[in-house]
């Protein structure tokens, strides 16, 4: 985690670094507003790290929708201005290469040039001058502010939409899924998988009440509750989480911890989460009719005593009987493929999140959202009903997940 964080903090501020040079020193010349527009972006450079450790300690929490919104807005700047720096560079080349041939037709003809004409070039020449008298400043300060007009315009619509997204109902994505195994008087059983609500800073409780509306409004046999329910100790978020105890479902609502729950204290929300009436699955399985359920332990519990255990929660069973597998992370299915897993429920990539940051997700995790196949286990991503850090979701709006279990 430390390891992560230090990256995090670097990255930041390079990426602020390459800000201040196409947004300040590339559209400002040398002065007061140049130097204002530094501190600005240094002020700017601090703010996202002090967000992410006065949001985690408690001691800054105020700051967390202006230095999230920020973190937000930099990362499209950031892709807006890396996107124009083609158009940039071509631009860049062509007015160069028309420069030189203007100043080869100019020498290559030196004979007499009518005054108008020489009052005309001369003209031309001063227009493309900065104060200073060097050619081509005027020309470079108008591409570089173009450019970042465009950036900031992009950055800010991208971000506002996002926000709109983010802090909106969730969707209720459904799917219907083929159980080779499955009882047919279990057909048509009904799974609703949640996950990633990360109770937080920004979380209202009036938010956690309409995802426990929506969950309740889709009249599922079991609710899965996937892990990273919360960024914070049970005595901050506590009232938070209260509303989960109205969840509502034929066979009970289970719950397996992800990442964050280790980040902020697991053993009490573990208890805290039995409380509410939601039964942690820790490397266990539980028998449901014709159907088993089992969920596993995140792998981030193996720095903290709580590993996964794959032959705890999956072997010596009944190898006729469907078992449905609840595991945060997607990575886990290369673990529980020697089980005959018949499908697994996961989270955590929040399906990216904030396009397109769902390139580097794809890095670390073989499914990013939607069904897929890893080493022959079936796997579902929700894409979460919350969001981590910015409230801004890209081309990954919230969802509450129905799956239909049919007998083929």
């Amino acid at each position: 985690m430390l390891a992560f964080v230090a990256v995090i903090f670097v990255a930041i501020g390079l990426i602020h670094l390459y800000l201040w040079k196409r947004l300040v020193r590339d559209t400002l010349r040398p002065g007061r507003a140049r130097r204002i527009g530094g501190l600005v972006a240094v002020a700017l450079a601090v703010l996202g790290p002090a967000t992410l450790i006065g949001t985690r300690t408690g001691d800054a929490k105020w700051l967390a929708w202006p230095g999230y919104l920020w973190i937000a807005v930099m990362f499209y700047l950031l892709v807006a201005l890396i996107v124009l720096e083609v158009p940039r560079l071509v631009t860049g080349v062509i007015l160069r290469a028309r420069d030189r041939a203007t100043v080869g037709v100019n020498v290559a003809s030196p004979v007499a040039t009518a005054p108008t004409q020489r009052t005309a070039t001369a003209t031309a020449e001063l227009d493309d001058a900065s104060p200073t008298g060097e050619p081509g400043v005027e020309r470079r300060l108008l591409l570089a502010r173009s450019a970042a007009i465009v950036a900031g315009l992009t950055a800010a619509g991208v971000t506002g939409y996002g926000v709109r997204s983010a802090l909106g109902p969730p969707q209720v994505n459904r799917l219907e899924f083929p159980l080779a195994k499955l009882p047919r008087a279990l057909d048509g059983t009904r799974l609703a998988v949640v996950a990633d609500i990360h109770l937080g800073a920004l979380t209202s409780l009036r938010r956690v009440d309409r995802i426990v509306d929506m969950i309740n409004s889709v009249n599922a046999d079991i609710v899965c509750l996937v892990g990273d329910l919360v960024d914070g100790t049970v005595e901050e978020l506590g009232r938070l989480a209260e509303p989960l105890a109205g969840i509502r479902s034929r066979h009970g609502a289970y719950f397996v911890t992800g990442n964050h729950e280790y980040y902020s204290g697991f053993a009490p929300w573990v208890r805290e989460v039995a409380r509410l009436g939601l039964r942690p699955l820790r490397n266990e399985r539980v028998e449901l009719g014709g159907l088993d359920l089992a969920g596993v332990n995140d792998p981030t519990g193996a720095n903290f005593g709580d590993a996964p255990d794959f032959g705890k929660a999956l072997g010596n069973r009944d190898t006729a009987r469907p078992v449905i597998l609840m595991a945060h992370q997607p990575i886990a299915a290369h673990e529980a493929a020697p089980y005959g897993v018949d499908l697994q429920v996961s989270a955590h990539t929040h399906g990216g999140q904030m396009a397109p940051f769902n390139l580097v997700v794809r890095m670390q995790q073989p499914i990013i959202s939607g069904l897929g196949r890893v080493d022959g286990v079936p796997v579902y991503v929700t894409n979460g009903a919350g969001f981590w850090g910015p409230p801004v979701r890209v081309g990954a709006p919230p969802q509450v997940s129905v799956i239909d279990l049919r007998t083929p």
